[in-house]
């Protein structure tokens, strides 16, 4: 069984489509990482997903049933935009106030459950205007989780969020997935952030989802390249060329791609004066990726 599946799903607004036709699968126990950039289409599914807005046409099921059914809507939570707390208000008192409205039986217990898997334990008495962004994010995140609910949908939970503060929100969201019995789905921008949790992958352009894959499929497709360095960059440049079909320069590197043998690399730039300083072999990952991909749409 799938936690989402989505079917042609369309949405549009004023005549024009935000969605056309989208197909989506989300396996249960997944951390789907949704991409795609500004206008693609992302936070209209989700919004679609949790019942925030009505289709034009198409299905979506939720762990095999109509995600309008009453008994399945409860077992979703969300975090799009903002948490929508009160500023002046303690995190302990934001969070009673939606556990009152969930009309949960054992409201406190269940405030303490949550509290603990965001790592917010400590900070229960603390006024909502005095947390930091990270804090308001998991924040936002213990109140979509308040009803233990089975599939978590999450809108850039990451962004804008310093060093620690991602740390931290992997953490949670690995645990939510193992640990807890959830099904997340998440969107960002940040991709290499993305790429240390997610188990799998949906790229959306224009309403259309582009392609689907495990992570396992990104690491078999990730293109294999050598990074180098030598003292004159732009004659080793030219000297590599003559031997190898791709080779580009990135940043401070030489890049050559679809190689793995360093050995004739470094053979190729000794014999014409080229000391190598430094190599190292490496795969691109899911931001390259993805921008090649985009790269590849657009010049179709």
């Amino acid at each position: 069984m799938n936690a989402i599946e989505i079917r042609n799903l369309s949405k549009s607004f004023r005549g024009l489509y935000a969605l056309d036709g989208l197909n989506m699968t989300v396996p249960v126990g997944a951390i789907y990482g949704f991409i795609g950039e500004n206008g693609s289409g992302k936070s209209t599914t989700e919004k679609l997903i949790c019942g925030h807005l009505v289709p034009d046409q198409g299905q979506i099921t939720l762990f095999g049933r109509d995600y309008t059914d009453p008994g399945v809507r409860v077992r979703v939570g969300a975090l799009i935009e903002n948490a929508g707390c009160f500023p002046g208000s303690s995190v302990y008192q934001n969070l009673r106030m939606q556990a009152i409205n969930l009309n949960l039986e054992n409201p406190d217990a269940e405030i303490q459950r949550v509290l603990k898997i965001v790592r917010m334990e400590e900070h229960a008495a603390l006024k909502f205007k005095k947390c930091s962004l990270g804090m308001k994010q998991r924040i936002g995140i213990a109140m979509a989780l308040l009803g233990d609910p089975a599939l978590l949908i999450l809108d850039e939970p990451i962004n804008g969020l310093d060093t620690d503060g991602m740390r931290i929100m992997r953490e949670i969201l690995v645990d939510i997935t193992q640990n807890y019995n959830c099904t997340v789905l998440i969107s960002s921008h940040l991709l290499g952030e993305l790429e240390k949790i997610a188990t799998h992958y949906g790229i959306i352009r224009q309403g259309k989802m582009m392609m689907e894959l495990t992570a396992a499929e990104l690491e078999g497709r990730a293109r294999v390249f050598v990074s180098l360095k030598t003292r004159d960059m732009s004659g080793a440049k030219a000297v590599l060329k003559k031997t190898f079909q791709n080779v580009r320069t990135e940043g401070e590197y030489l890049r050559v791609y679809d190689v793995e043998d360093t050995e004739s690399i470094v053979d190729a730039l000794m014999k014409q004066g080229h000391p190598v300083s430094e190599i190292q072999k490496n795969k691109i990952g899911l931001e390259e990726y993805y921008i090649e991909l985009m790269s590849a749409k657009e010049a179709e």
